[in-house]
C-alpha cells in the first residue's frame, strides 16, 4: 500500500520497520507514575517532560536525516527526472526495502525491542545471550535472503512493475535491482545494531545514521549530473555505465548507514559472540510473535505491489497519451514529503514511548498505559495538525521549489504537489492509527495489527483499482492512488480506536475527542486566515510567477497557519498546546543561558 522503510528515510515507517528507542528515566520507575488526568492540565508531569525531552533529542537527528533525504531525492529528480526511466530506477532501488521488510524487518523492529527490554531486565546476564542469539540467527538469515533475492531479481521486477513495460524498460529495472538488492544485508545490519543501541538507551545515532546514507547518495546523483548530464526528456533509456553509477552509489549509501553504528555499539561495552546454542535463548516465543508481524508485512506487500504496478502503469499511460509524466517516482517523492512530519514528530514521540509502555503493561498497569496512549495521541495531533494543514495548502508551490529542476519541469512538479496535498488530508488519521498500533505491540500482540492491515490494504486496493481507470493518464491516476491510501487509513482508524480502548480499559477517549474537536476549529480558523492573508497580499500561487512566487506563497501560508492555529488552540485551552509551548520556551531559555 505504501513504501516500506528498513532504514532509508525515504519512506518512513507506515508499513515497515519502525524503531523503538529510549525512554526517560522517570518512565522506568513505574511505582512513581500517576494517571495523567489526575494531575491537571497545567502541571508538567514526569511522563510529559520526559517524553518531550527524549523526543527532542531524536527529533534533532531525524530532522537532519529528513533534510538530507530531501536533498537526495531532489538531486535524483534533477538528474533523471520522473519519467519511465526514472521509475525503472526507483523500482530497482525500492525492492531491497520491500523484500527486507517482508521477510525480516517487521519482526526485528516491532517485536524484538519489547523482548530486548524485558530480557535486559529479567536475565542474569543483562540479555546478552538473547542478543547474541538474535544477531546470529538474523545475520545468517539476512545473508541467505540477500543471495536468493539478488538471484530472483527478474522475478521481483516483473512482480512489482507494470506488464506494459517494454523489453528495454524491463531490462533497465532488472539491472538496477541487481545492483541494489545486496542492500538487504546492510539494511538488516543497521536494524539489528540500532535495536541493540535502542535497548541500551542509545537512540540518537540510529536515527542519525541515514544521514550518511543520504550524503553518499547525494554525492552519487550530483556527480552523475556532472559526468553524464541531465537525463532531459527522460525517454532515452540509461546506458550500462550510467546504470552502474546510480546503482552502486545507492548501495554504498546503505553500507555507510550500517557501518557507522559499529563503533557506537562497541562503545556501549557490548561484544557480539557467535553462538549456535539457540535452544533456550527465548527466540521461540519471539518467533511466534514475529509470525503475525511477517503476515502483516505480507499483507502490506500486496498493497505495495498494487500501488507499484499502478503507478508504473500511470507513467506508461502518460507517455502513450503524450501527457505530463507522473508515476512511481512522483508518488514516492510526494510520499517522502508526506512522511517528514510523521518521522520528526510522531515517530520520535512514539519511539520514546514504546519501551516505557511495555514496562507499564508488564507491571499490570493497563489503565495507566491506556492513559499514556491517549496523552500521546493528543500530543502528536497538536503538533501534526497545523503542519498537515499548511502542507495541504502549499503542496504545489512546495513541489515547484523542490522538484522542478534539471531533468524535471514545473508541470511535473505541480502534479506532485497535488498528490502531496491528497496525502496530507489523511495524515491525521495515519498519525493516530500509528500511535494505536504501538498499543498492541506493547502487549506483544501482533495478531490484531495483522487483521487491521488486511482492512487497511483491502480498502486501499479496492478503491485504487476502482478509481484508477476512471481518471486521465499520469498525474490524475497517481492522485487516485494517493486518495485510496488516505481513505484506507481513515477507515482503519475508525475501527482500531474503540478496539484498543476495550483492551486497555480506557484510552481517555472523551478527553482526546474533545481536544481533537478544538484542534479542528483551530484548523478551520487557520485556513480562513491563510486565505485572507494571501488575498490581501495578492500572494496566491501562480506557476507563472516562478520560484519567487512559490516561495512567497509558501511563506505567507505556512506562517499564517502555524501562528493562527497555535493562538487559537491556546485560547481554547488545549492542554497539549500549552505543554508544547511551555516546553519550547524552557528549551529556548536553556539555549540562551548556555550561549552567554
Amino acid at each position: 500500500m505504501s513504501p516500506s522503510n528498513a532504514g532509508d528515510d525515504e519512506a518512513a515507517t507506515p508499513t515497515s520497520a519502525d524503531s523503538a528507542g529510549k525512554i526517560d528515566s522517570e518512565l522506568t520507575q513505574l511505582s512513581d507514575l500517576e494517571p495523567i488526568d489526575e494531575m491537571g492540565p497545567d502541571l508538567e508531569t514526569p511522563q510529559e517532560s520526559g517524553l518531550l525531552r527524549n523526543s527532542a533529542l531524536m527529533a534533532g537527528a531525524t530532522i537532519l536525516s529528513r533534510i538530507t533525504g530531501l536533498g537526495r531525492n531532489m538531486a535524483l529528480v534533477a538528474a533523471i527526472g520522473v519519467t519511465v526511466s526514472a521509475d525503472a530506477f526507483t523500482l530497482g532501488r525500492t525492492l531491497p526495502d520491500a523484500v527486507y521488510a517482508l521477510i525480516i524487518g517487521g519482526a526485528l523492529n516491532a517485536i524484538f525491542v519489547p523482548q530486548l527490554v524485558r530480557r535486559m531486565k529479567d536475565d542474569s546476564d543483562g540479555g546478552k545471550s538473547y542478543t547474541d542469539s538474535l544477531l546470529t540467527v538474523t545475520g545468517i538469515a539476512l545473508l541467505l535472503l540477500t543471495i536468493v533475492a539478488t538471484a530472483a531479481a527478474p522475478f521481483l521486477v516483473r512482480l512489482y512493475a507494470t506488464d506494459a513495460y517494454s523489453a528495454g524498460e524491463l531490462d533497465l529495472a532488472i539491472a538496477f535491482a541487481r545492483y541494489c538488492l545486496p542492500q538487504i544485508f546492510f539494511f538488516g545490519i543497521y536494524a539489528m545494531l540500532g535495536q541493540v543501541l535502542n535497548a541500551r538507551g542509545k537512540f540518537t545515532m540510529p536515527m542519525a545514521a541515514p544521514i550518511f546514507n543520504n550524503l553518499v547518495a547525494i554525492a552519487t546523483y550530483v556527480s552523475f549530473i556532472f559526468i553524464f548530464g541531465y537525463n532531459e526528456g527522460g525517454d532515452d533509456l540509461l546506458g550500462s555505465t550510467e546504470t552502474a553509477w546510480l546503482g552502486i552509489g545507492t548501495t554504498l549509501g546503505i553500507v555507510a548507514q550500517a557501518i557507522v553504528l559499529i563503533p557506537v555499539v562497541l562503545k556501549t561495552g557490548y561484544r557480539w559472540k557467535f553462538t549456535t546454542r539457540l535452544r533456550g535463548a527465548g527466540l521461540t516465543k519471539a518467533g511466534k510473535l514475529a509470525g503475525w508481524t511477517i503476515g502483516l508485512f505480507a499483507v502490506t506487500q500486496v498493497g505495495l505491489i498494487v500501488s507499484s504496478r499502478l503507478t508504473t502503469q500511470a507513467n506508461v499511460d502518460a507517455n502513450s497519451a503524450d501527457a505530463v509524466s507522473a508515476g512511481l517516482t512522483t508518488y514516492l517523492n510526494a510520499y517522502l514529503v508526506y512522511m517528514i512530519p510523521h518521522g520528526i514528530v510522531t515517530v520520535s514521540i512514539v519511539t520514546a514511548q514504546l519501551p516505557g509502555l511495555s514496562r507499564m503493561v508488564h507491571a499490570g498497569k493497563d489503565k495507566l498505559a491506556g492513559m499514556e496512549i491517549g496523552h500521546t495521541m493528543r500530543l502528536v495531533m497538536t503538533v501534526i495538525s497545523p503542519i498537515a494543514i499548511a502542507l495541504t495548502l502549499v503542496g504545489q508551490p512546495l513541489a515547484t521549489l523542490m522538484f522542478s529542476y534539471g531533468a524535471a519541469d514545473v508541470e511535473q512538479a505541480l502534479f506532485l504537489g497535488n498528490i502531496l496535498s491528497i496525502f496530507m488530508l489523511g495524515l491525521p488519521a495515519f498519525t493516530l492509527y500509528y500511535v494505536l498500533q504501538r498499543g498492541w505491540y506493547a502487549r506483544e500482540n501482533t495478531r490484531t495489527p495483522f487483521f487491521l492491515a488486511i482492512l487497511t490494504n483491502g480498502v486501499f486496493i479496492v478503491l485504487a483499482l476502482l478509481w484508477f481507470p476512471l481518471v486521465s493518464p499520469g498525474g490524475p491516476q497517481v492522485s487516485a492512488i494517493a486518495a485510496a491510501f488516505s481513505t484506507g487509513n481513515i477507515v482503519t482508524l475508525l475501527v482500531a480506536w474503540p478496539m484498543l480502548a476495550r483492551v486497555y480499559g480506557t484510552l481517555d477517549s472523551k478527553r482526546t475527542i474533545g481536544v481533537l474537536g478544538r484542534l479542528v476549529i483551530a484548523g478551520l480558523l487557520a485556513v480562513a486566515a491563510s486565505s485572507a492573508a494571501n488575498f490581501a497580499l495578492n500572494t496566491s500561487f501562480d506557476p507563472a510567477d516562478g520560484y519567487r512566487g512559490a516561495l512567497i506563497t509558501l511563506f505567507v501560508t505556512s506562517v499564517t497557519v502555524l501562528v493562527v492555529f497555535s493562538i487559537a488552540a491556546r485560547v481554547m485551552r488545549v492542554p497539549e498546546m500549552q505543554e508544547v509551548l511551555r516546553w519550547g520556551s524552557h528549551g529556548f531559555h536553556r539555549i540562551l543561558q548556555r550561549s552567554r
